[in-house]
């Protein structure tokens, strides 16, 4: 990767700090005090440290001009006690209004989720957002028919033999839920989006080393402003199931997709806002 990377020995004062963030050890200074020096900059991750780290914008770094370095008043940012009752609080509020979701809070979510570190800052992610309501119901009708595929898989008579000794679960709880959704959605009920009014589709490209884990943080991000916003937000977890059933990648190919949805989260209007939050079972820690 071709960057251009430059120290301004006039502003530099020489705090070492862009030496010790660089995670690529391209800044490099002798001893406490030394001037900044530079080697291998064709290493260069682009991860923006140096730039940031400055307190003296001292660091020129081709991909990150003046115009995209912002001071951080850290006197405005939540404190502890605010992020973790943001974390308590959350929850997948399945209650949903017939209201649309805001596009300038579908936007924030974009942005939060976007901002979610990335393995080797390959910004890899990418996003696409439906808010159409026939694409929406497509959604639906795919993943429960996809679903229901599955099902007719499994109730074959030499395969049941085989699984349902192997993995009971599968015939205890997920070919039950399967039919479930079915049955409602027949009866006009959405048990798959639940009436979200907007859906964001996370996705890698095919064959990401650490694609799921990149979008995994995106979409965490992205959860933590949607209930920042009170807005409703589900993990579409039956939906993922359903692409991973899909080989042919036909759904993803007829929205123009062509990486991997790695996870996906439904938005909406709450008919209400939860007003307690409630203890999880008792953490769990190794200490070594």
């Amino acid at each position: 990767m071709s960057v251009q990377i430059r120290i301004n020995t006039d502003a530099c004062i020489r705090c070492g700090k862009c030496v010790k963030v660089c995670p690529s050890k391209i800044m490099t200074q002798e001893m406490a005090g030394a001037p900044i020096g530079l080697q291998h900059t064709d290493n260069c991750i682009v991860c923006g440290h140096c730039a940031a780290v400055c307190p003296t914008g001292a660091v020129f770094h081709s991909d990150f001009p003046k115009e995209t370095i912002h001071p951080i008043d850290r006197a405005k940012l939540p404190t502890p006690e605010q992020v973790l009752l943001l974390c308590r609080a959350r929850r997948s509020n399945r209650a949903l209004s017939d209201r649309p979701v805001p596009q300038e809070a579908i936007d924030l979510i974009l942005e939060a989720a976007h901002r979610a570190p990335t393995a080797s800052n390959l910004q890899q992610v990418q996003f696409t957002v439906i808010t159409d309501p026939k694409a929406i119901e497509n959604v639906i009708r795919f993943t429960v028919e996809t679903l229901m595929k599955a099902v007719k898989t499994l109730e074959n008579p030499l395969i049941k033999l085989i699984l349902k000794r192997r993995n009971p679960f599968l015939y205890e709880r997920y070919v039950p839920t399967f039919r479930k959704l079915d049955e409602e959605y027949r009866k006009g009920n959405d048990l798959i989006l639940r009436g979200a009014k907007a859906l964001i589709l996370i996705h890698t490209p095919r064959g990401s080393r650490f694609g799921a884990a990149d979008a995994n943080l995106a979409y965490q991000n992205g959860s933590l402003m949607a209930e920042s916003l009170n807005i409703s937000q589900i993990y579409t977890g039956f939906f993922c199931a359903a692409l991973k059933q899909d080989k042919k990648r036909t759904f993803l190919k007829s929205i123009g997709i062509e990486g991997d949805v790695q996870a996906a989260m439904a938005l909406g209007m709450p008919q209400f806002l939860y007003p307690n939050y409630i203890d999880k079972k008792p953490i769990e820690v190794n200490r070594i």
